[in-house]
């Protein structure tokens, strides 16, 4: 085997949660290839239990602490330099020490970036074959927020994506591929980014459906309730925007039709504006969860209102694999090959919403059980993990074809 070097902006365990759950499983693939040799942070220490299970994964690994608080007033800095905050905000000393150290004493000739920020370790090795995979456009993320927020943070958002698509300008254009999670993430880039179009490619999220399937779990809902589950990572926030529009906006009228009705929030590390939201009739927000597969499974429907979006969202696929029924808004089905109305629902607006909700749950349970079983039908033949990362390798292994017709078909999986 020979070695490569994986760069990744969190340990990528546990495999089921949220942003973890493509870096675990690109991973997990590599290793059955490469002797990866694996370089990331630690921001939460809970994750520190889970070292052992990715080390073991690891020909070699160096888990660098971070602490949010003192990374974020680190960051600030950045803007003396006219610098990305998110490049301070990962910037450690002692992870680049390793990963020079690394990449000279094994000969490392590949390196796989996962997330921007991290492609900094890699500047300084352009004799190695670096794919970077962005995910999502981040910078577009940053402007969405500045879009959203009042000044001062609008400011401070604005600057961000500016600065940070520079830095994605200046990765894609120095490095081999530039990968994101769905074609319309990928064109997003290229039109940002004409000059590394050749090399922008995307290769789209897989589900573990062997793990989100239906099952027999225990009901952690109270008799009678009719619940709508949003999960996801509650500190994130396109998620706490999405809950605080959805209970404000669209949970009121669902319950003047029916009280049994209720918004269950299920997610680690619930921000103070989702906390608050507990305080609403019809609203439970549950922290941390050994197991989210109970609540979606029980679920009348699984929600996501999300109104800024990048990529594909892993909880509309694990709803979907577990044949729930899902209702969803434009921006979180983007890039994501489902069929509204058969395949989940879709709903824009706050009225669209209401209607849509009311609908299916005053409807036949035998209609969302259709749908929630055509859902699972689509994840089970498009989505495999196995099917979804195949087009790496060759990009790991196959010089860019840059410019050549043929390019596309290297770079766009089926």
């Amino acid at each position: 085997m020979e070695d490569l070097l994986l760069l990744v902006h969190r340990i990528p365990y546990p495999p089921n949660k949220g942003d973890k759950i493509r870096s675990w499983h690109l991973l997990k693939h590599l290793a059955q290839r490469y002797r990866v040799h694996l370089a990331t942070f630690v921001d939460d220490a809970d994750d520190w239990q889970h070292v052992p299970a990715v080390r073991a994964v690891c020909a070699s690994s160096h888990f660098a602490a971070l602490s949010p608080r003192g990374a974020r007033l680190r960051s600030l800095g950045a803007v003396l330099r006219n610098r990305s905050l998110s490049l301070d905000y990962y910037r450690d000393a002692g992870l680049r020490r390793w990963v020079d150290d690394a990449m000279r004493r094994h000969g490392i000739g590949r390196v796989v970036v996962f997330s921007s920020p991290m492609a900094q370790y890699a500047e300084a090795w352009p004799q190695a074959r670096r794919i970077v995979d962005f995910c999502d456009v981040d910078s577009d993320k940053w402007r969405q927020y500045a879009l959203r927020k009042r000044w001062p943070a609008s400011a401070v958002f604005g600057y961000e994506a500016s600065r940070l698509l520079r830095y994605e300008r200046h990765i894609a254009a120095s490095c081999d591929a530039a990968l994101f999670v769905s074609a319309p993430e990928a064109e997003l880039f290229r039109s940002l980014a004409p000059e590394s179009a050749a090399r922008t490619g995307w290769f789209s999220n897989g589900v573990d459906t062997g793990y989100f399937a239906p099952g027999d779990f225990v009901n952690p809902y109270a008799a009678g309730d009719k619940a709508l589950v949003f999960c996801g990572a509650m500190d994130y926030w396109p998620n706490i925007d999405a809950v605080q529009w959805f209970a404000t906006e669209v949970l009121p009228a669902l319950r003047a039709r029916d009280a049994a009705v209720r918004f269950v929030i299920v997610g680690a590390r619930p921000a103070p504006q989702v906390q608050a939201l507990a305080c609403l009739p019809g609203v439970s927000v549950t922290g941390t969860v050994p197991d989210v597969r109970p609540y979606v499974a029980h679920a009348a429907l699984s929600v996501a209102p999300l109104r800024v979006a990048r990529g594909i969202q892993n909880k509309v696929l694990e709803a979907m694999a577990m044949a729930k029924a899902v209702l969803v808004t434009p921006q979180a089905l983007e890039g994501i090959e489902a069929a509204p109305g058969r395949e989940l629902l879709l709903a824009d607006d706050a009225q669209q919403w209401i209607a849509a909700a009311a609908a299916a749950l005053a409807g036949a349970q035998d209609a969302l059980d259709a749908l929630g079983l055509a859902a699972r039908a689509r994840v089970e033949a498009a989505y495999s993990w196995d099917a979804r990362l195949a087009p790496l390798d060759r990009m790991i292994e196959t010089p860019a074809a840059h410019g050549d017709a043929a390019a596309p078909a290297l770079w766009t999986p089926a």
